[in-house]
């Protein structure tokens, strides 16, 4: 492992390796208006969001590496402290991209990356048509982390009015991630596509207490076939396999006089079709 002390590490370097490590990182296609009404738009990738009640989003308009000046949005925030985040989807993702170019204060981003603005509700800068998810949000507050190249600016917002595409809802009412398509930036010039085979579930331990892989016998915890995932899913269950259920469990014709090893094989492969109960009963039995 490289051990890297960030106070000691040149802040260039430093910013490749945090973008690189700490993804995906939704994009927030912020547009702002200035004191004269000139309209702004810009994609940050250091945004998320942090509650509800109110709620609230933090992104990030950072100073300039190169020579530590601020961004126009940044500069809009402190005239007009209103923003519009724009959720960014696949099929506008490379207009986004072009709406970062550093133009001259007072061009219209929305015009060079050929986006649609519409008026807002709430606030006064403009929502971007062609984004399926649009949060209108009055600015509470600016925390400038330091001044120097690179730093931070955290842009604390409250969403006053949410604008949400029908379309991109299921039948109960929840956002569906497949119709959403949103994208997420990665390091450098990589970008993820969140839908189709690259979302899959997780069951959250919420209202259930798993008896944990610690509870799992040694030869299963210490598996050379089964993954962490699979140990994680197997802990997940609420209790270890019934004596009497054990009592009566028989191997599968296949597996009779199997090693170890193939028997946790074909635990795994319950595993993937989600019968994680039924894999604990075959590995705690016979593996």
């Amino acid at each position: 492992m490289i051990k890297i002390h960030p106070s000691e590490y040149p802040y260039y370097k430093l910013d490749k390796l945090m973008l690189g490590g700490v993804t995906p990182r939704p994009i927030a296609l912020a547009s702002t208006i200035d004191a004269d009404g000139n309209r702004n738009l810009s994609p940050f990738s250091c945004f998320n969001t942090f509650g509800v009640n109110p709620s609230t989003l933090v992104f990030s308009p950072s100073r300039r590496g190169t020579d530590n000046t601020t961004k126009h949005t940044f500069d809009n925030l402190k005239e007009i402290p209103e923003v519009v985040i724009n959720t960014v989807t696949y099929s506008m993702v490379q207009q986004t991209s072009l709406s970062s170019t550093v133009y001259p204060k007072g061009v219209d981003e929305f015009v060079k990356a050929g986006f649609t603005p519409i008026e807002s509700v709430s606030v006064r800068p403009f929502r971007v048509k062609e984004s399926p998810f649009q949060m209108e949000c009055r600015v509470r507050d600016i925390i400038e982390t330091s001044g120097q190249p690179g730093s931070a600016n955290l842009v604390i917002c409250e969403v006053v009015t949410l604008h949400i595409d029908e379309n991109i809802m299921d039948e109960n009412g929840v956002i569906d991630p497949h119709k959403l398509d949103i994208v997420g930036r990665l390091g450098a010039n990589n970008y993820v596509r969140a839908s189709g085979e690259a979302v899959f579930q997780v069951e959250k331990p919420l209202t259930t207490m798993g008896i944990g892989v610690d509870e799992l016998p040694e030869s299963v915890r210490f598996s050379k076939v089964l993954t962490g995932n699979d140990l994680g899913k197997l802990g997940n269950l609420e209790v270890l396999p019934d004596e009497e259920l054990l009592k009566g469990l028989k191997l599968p014709a296949e597996l009779k006089n199997a090693s170890v090893e193939a028997i946790h094989h074909y635990a795994q492969k319950l595993i993937i079709q989600n019968r994680i109960e039924e894999a604990l009963l075959f590995l705690v039995a016979f593996g």
